[in-house]
């Protein structure tokens, strides 16, 4: 545990476009010390340092050997590995997502952070959103909901981000030095899914990993129960060019759920909508958009109570989920708190994106099986053979 007096001292590994969107300045405003920044590029990493006024790396294994008492991981991919080795280091650590692709990579971290006693947050920005628990609220107060629906319009990378002015990404990385966690992130992509095509298995850690997690992570923090089962298909080919949409359906009870994820390449504005609808009313939930420091989500809710008729809009302040989900890292830090971004709902998210991909793949006739899936029949196959 961190004294409360002084600011916890953090180093921040991969200072791309969401370290440098959002979290330097939100560190900031939160009261860290980035007292390290690390990249695989040498020429970028030397430019954040400088202008952060701090040490600048190539290696992780740098930042984790120094007097850092945390770390932020936000490069591509998944951050298994780095978690790891922070936690082993004895870091607190805030992962950006994917943490991981797989339930068993995230059982060896639990039992590592348990082992090291530091806290391990994944980057559920949308979790600590100020609207969340407002929208928890209203949504106890409905019944017998319909429908929960979730929409996403997903642009590519440069219209959402030019306004960051940041130039061209350098390319003076050394490939040897990323190569093993490319491999890395691609063994543990198939470990997740037996069976699966390369493509499929691709749309796995890219698209479930890197964007539709978020989806359950919010279902989650809004008290909305998980699917044990899904439907889905792809709206265009899977292995071209560019990502299909996805349509997924599922029930829960006598509530519906829809999923639609919406790749828009050219449009430059992302975004993302959860609506309910219930028996007494329906709630509107847009999130805000990412790469902009103080965008604000806005909520609105539409319920009556006899001839009575409330429609009721709400909007937060100024501070983000980003920078509330660093105020719960470090009070977690400081006091052992616990956090509702914390491996457990993390291995629930894993499960419900690999039944998210079974679901794809009985639509595009692959057989493939979930991670639990596979250990069971690798369980009942060992207790046959004795």
């Amino acid at each position: 545990m961190t004294d409360a007096a002084r600011r916890i001292r953090i180093g921040v590994i991969g200072a791309g476009t969401i370290s440098q969107s959002v979290h330097f300045a939100s560190l900031r405003r939160a009261g860290f010390e980035v007292a390290a920044v690390c990249d695989a590029s040498p020429s970028r990493a030397a430019e954040v340092a400088a202008l952060l006024g701090t040490r600048g790396f190539t290696d992780p294994a740098e930042v984790l050997g120094s007097d850092v008492d945390a770390v932020l991981i936000a490069t591509p991919g998944s951050h298994a590995q780095l978690a790891a080795a922070a936690i082993r280091a004895g870091k607190h650590v805030l992962a950006e997502k994917p943490l991981a692709f797989t339930v068993g990579e995230v059982d060896e971290l639990e039992r590592l952070a348990a082992e090291q006693r530091v806290v391990t947050q994944v980057g559920y920005m949308k979790m600590f959103d100020p609207l969340v628990e407002t929208a928890a609220a209203e949504l106890a107060e409905y019944r017998d909901t319909r429908l929960v629906r979730i929409t996403v319009s997903h642009p590519a990378d440069d219209p959402q981000v030019s306004h960051l002015r940041m130039g061209p990404a350098p390319h003076d990385a050394d490939p040897e030095s990323i190569r093993p966690f490319v491999d890395y992130d691609s063994a543990r992509a198939r470990e997740a899914l037996p069976g699966a095509s390369e493509p499929l298995t691709r749309y796995y850690a890219d698209v479930l990993n890197g964007s539709i997690i978020h989806e359950f992570s919010l279902l989650r923090a809004l008290g909305l129960p998980l699917p044990t089962r899904w439907s889905a298909e792809l709206l265009g080919p899977l292995g071209a060019a560019e990502p299909p949409s996805l349509l997924a359906h599922a029930r829960v009870g006598d509530t519906a759920y829809l999923l639609n994820w919406n790749w828009l390449p050219d449009h430059p504005e992302y975004h993302e909508e959860l609506a309910v609808l219930a028996a007494n009313g329906r709630l509107e939930f847009s999130l805000a958009k990412p790469y902009l420091l103080e965008a604000r989500s806005r909520l609105r809710s539409q319920r009556h109570e006899g001839e009575l008729r409330r429609d009721t809009t709400y909007t937060s302040g100024h501070e983000t989920g980003f920078l509330r989900q660093l105020d719960a890292f470090a009070a977690a830090i400081r006091t052992d708190r616990p956090n509702a971004a914390g491996l457990a709902g993390v291995k629930t998210d894993i499960r419900q994106l690999q039944l998210l991909a079974r679901a794809v793949a009985e639509n595009l006739g692959e057989s493939i099986r979930t991670e639990d899936e596979s250990r069971i029949e690798d369980e009942s196959r060992i207790e046959d053979e004795r």
